[in-house]
């Protein structure tokens, strides 16, 4: 809704086997859009490609850059999906297309980064950072209304469905958050009352 996707285009999703990217995968392939994922392991990577991800990169043995680079014959991917930020600003914009638009919705690897604007410029690129904390009780109707209309009757179809990896009673939140840190997971983690 935001990217402003259309069929055709391409698309990086950073954490894919996150829960997060696990749910951004179905609804681009709902869509119509060749989807590019990164992950830290083959498990997780086979888990994006039998959700439909289309490039599966792992970011722990190749160059997600280089391998973006590659698979678009250079012109590299429209929009990406960050939840990674400062270490992989630059990155970023360097496997972004013309007119390609990066959306920052976390920033596990810094919040400060140091950017080449000239290919920002040159390349017409948008930078564009995506959280719910600070929106107006408004404007967060307005977001659930779009994802009710553009989301919603691709997850009642069973076209989209959310990857739960485990469940667990609120008692045993602290194991819930040492598997989460272990980061071996793959989409979300439940606390269940």
């Amino acid at each position: 809704m935001t990217s402003h996707l259309s069929p055709g285009e391409s698309f990086l999703i950073h954490g894919g086997s996150s829960g997060i990217g696990t749910f951004a995968i179905q609804i681009a392939k709902h869509l119509g859009i060749k989807v590019f994922v990164t992950a830290g392991s083959e498990e997780k990577l086979a888990a994006c490609k039998g959700l439909g991800a289309d490039v599966c990169i792992n970011y722990k043995t190749e160059d997600f850059v280089e391998r973006v680079k590659q698979e678009t014959n250079a012109k590299g991917v429209d929009v990406i999906l960050d939840n990674i930020g400062g270490s992989y600003l630059q990155r970023n914009l360097n496997c972004l297309a013309v007119d390609g638009r990066l959306f920052i919705i976390g920033f596990q690897g810094g919040a400060v980064a140091e950017v080449n604007l000239q290919a920002v410029l040159a390349r017409r690129l948008t930078i564009q950072a995506a959280g719910l904390r600070s929106r107006s009780p408004a404007n967060k109707a307005q977001i659930v209304s779009e994802v009710e209309k553009n989301v919603w009757p691709a997850v009642v179809a069973g076209k989209v469905k959310p990857v739960i990896y485990k469940t667990f009673p609120l008692s045993e939140a602290a194991e819930s958050h040492k598997l989460m840190e272990a980061s071996s997971h793959i989409g979300k983690i439940l606390l269940l009352p």
